[in-house]
């Protein structure tokens, strides 16, 4: 990967912004190069982040504290009694055509980093990789399509009632949340749906959420036991 080494914190300030603007996340070692983070965003001076050792995973920093985090310091090689400040970052430039990519505004990380969505931004790539079976990228040229969030609209009743309908404990509102959920991930990756495809794509999201209320909630004894 590309890395970009600066001595002083506003140019490799000035280098991270011009990374993000392009539409590139960055790696920073950080923590006096013991842990990595990936930042994809900033909006107003703030910096948004994904850091496995924060809960939850989403952060939002100052540049005053991201900077702290980010400074590497080491005695200067030439004179013993000085010491170098080392700002490194890589650049996540991807070798191929990106399909999507997630849009992190400073309002959808804080809501991420509300404490009753901890365990959704936990499970973050589990809702990603189970809606980017079922929806796809929008594009440009894309036609007869519609969004993620349309469908769950137009249908999210119906599953809500099928998904509270089942033999278990599981409630509404429950089921409500886990549509919520999908509905930001849609939002954020601006997934859609083929028109051909909506029949389908309904179905799909009904199993799914029925697979995870039966892993939740357990079932009851369903038509006997053969």
């Amino acid at each position: 990967m590309k890395v970009i080494r600066r001595k002083d914190s506003l140019r490799a300030k000035r280098e991270l912004v011009h990374s993000l603007k392009k539409g590139y996340p960055a790696l920073l070692c950080v923590d006096g190069w013991n842990h990595w983070i990936t930042v994809v965003g900033m909006e107003r001076d703030k910096f948004i982040s994904i850091d496995s050792r924060k809960a939850p995973v989403v952060c939002v920093d100052t540049w005053r504290k991201l900077r702290k985090r980010w400074v590497y310091r080491e005695p200067d090689t030439e004179d013993p009694t000085q010491t170098r400040t080392l700002y490194d970052l890589h650049p996540v430039i991807p070798r191929y055509r990106v399909r999507t990519k997630a849009h992190f505004s400073l309002k959808r990380a804080r809501y991420l980093r509300r404490p009753e969505n901890k365990i959704f931004a936990t499970f973050w790539d589990e809702y990603f990789t189970d809606l980017s079976y079922i929806c796809v990228p929008r594009t440009p040229r894309a036609e007869k399509v519609i969004s993620a969030r349309e469908l769950l609209r137009r249908h999210g009743g119906m599953i809500l009632s099928q998904i509270a309908f089942w033999h278990g404990t599981v409630t509404r509102e429950q089921v409500r949340k886990i549509l919520r959920n999908m509905k930001f991930i849609a939002d954020t990756y601006d997934l859609v749906v083929r028109e051909e495809d909506e029949n389908r794509a309904v179905t799909a999201i009904t199993a799914n959420l029925a697979l995870w209320a039966a892993s939740k909630f357990g079932i009851g004894d369903v038509y006997g036991n053969g």
